[in-house]
């Protein structure tokens, strides 16, 4: 591949992460922390493709001025052109899947394969104030039930949005996969849900559950982390989330 095609190809990869990265099709490969160094990455390799590109027609431009001087001195002759290998365009194949197809967020299948990444917090604030349900992250809740026996969660009705997950058993979990850097190192954090729960229960199907705290406490079957548990008192279907992944997590 000659320095042009590297250009080209640098152009486009630049192009593909300024598109990921402003249009929210990041999130779904890493955590939204990191756009602006996505979008300084794209930046980056446009200009670097295009002082390629400037580079290459000055040389390009000397070596005609050289092969004509070269000529009235009677020196000229003849190069030869070495075929660049061909293979070598199949780089282009990954940046169009980049383009072309959105993976979607990881869901049930693997949350149940994976133990819950839950992690005792340093510490834990207030409940949001107002007198409607505190609306709270999957891994708030869990911390706050889980490892401070919910005693921030006393007296209290709250309300969490996640992905249904069943086991075997027909257990239905709430669930957010929580990411330390990018989709590859996901993790589920994992709530279990009694109460008033929907007649149909469909895995991967997002909910936002309106409950209280459950002195209930489980085990993960995969790594016996802790799962607690929400009594439910109404669940309400929602929208896939613009960002599927929970942004809280910072254990």
């Amino acid at each position: 591949m000659n320095r042009q095609s590297q250009a080209a190809v640098m152009f486009l990869l630049g192009a593909a992460l300024l598109h990921a990265g402003s249009t929210g099709l990041y999130l779904r490969y890493v955590k939204a922390g990191l756009q602006p160094l996505l979008l300084a990455s794209g930046a980056v390799l446009i200009v670097g493709a295009l002082a390629t590109v400037w580079y290459e027609r000055g040389r390009h431009r000397l070596r005609q001025r050289t092969n004509e001087g070269q000529a009235h001195k009677g020196d000229a002759h003849e190069g030869h052109a070495h075929p660049e290998p061909r293979v070598s365009w199949l780089l282009l194949l990954p940046l169009l899947a980049l383009i072309l197809v959105a993976p979607p967020a990881l869901g049930s299948y693997s949350a149940l394969r994976s133990g819950t990444a839950l992690q005792k917090p340093y510490g834990v604030g207030p409940l949001p104030g107002g007198s409607g349900p505190a609306r709270l992250s999957v891994v708030d809740y869990a911390s706050r039930a889980a490892y401070g026996n919910g005693r921030s969660l006393s007296g209290r009705t709250v309300q969490v949005t996640g992905f249904l997950a069943l086991d075997g058993s027909g257990q239905p979990y709430l669930v957010r996969m929580a990411l330390n850097c990018c989709a590859a190192d996901a993790q589920p954090v994992k709530v279990g849900l009694t109460g008033q729960l929907p007649p149909v229960l469909r895995p991967d199907a997002w909910l936002e559950v309106t409950g209280a705290y459950s002195p209930r406490l489980g085990r993960d079957p995969v790594n016996n982390g802790p799962i607690p548990f929400l009594k439910v008192s109404s669940a309400q279907p929602v929208p896939v989330p613009h960002d599927p992944y929970d942004e809280t997590w910072n254990n």
